[in-house]
């Protein structure tokens, strides 16, 4: 996901901010951010994330490990996204590193 930050596509059209975890996922579930990415382990039971993931899921949110599989224990990272058009467009800026332009 750190490659993600150097993709020129993510920049324009994203905007990427560091902010609260918790607040970054309830701006994309209340639709003020398009999405939240990040890298790491299993975050799903992490008190930073739990909550948020919940949040966007009610929401209707995309929510998926930053391979695209279902985040648990077996998953690593996070890409929470406000519509699957977004999602698929993250996944592959990530997938395909910065050869992808928008």
């Amino acid at each position: 996901a750190v490659e993600l930050l150097a993709h020129p596509g993510f920049v324009e059209r994203f905007r990427p901010r560091v902010v609260s975890t918790t607040l970054a996922l309830a701006w994309v579930a209340a639709g003020k951010r398009a999405a939240y990415v990040t890298d790491g382990g299993d975050l799903s039971g992490s008190v930073h994330f739990a909550a948020g993931i919940a949040l966007c899921r009610a929401a209707g949110c995309v929510v998926t490990g930053i391979d695209g599989s279902p985040i648990g224990q077996a998953g690593r990272g996070l890409v929470v996204a406000a519509d699957g058009e977004t999602h698929q467009l993250l996944l592959s800026m990530i997938r395909g590193g910065n050869r992808h332009r928008t």
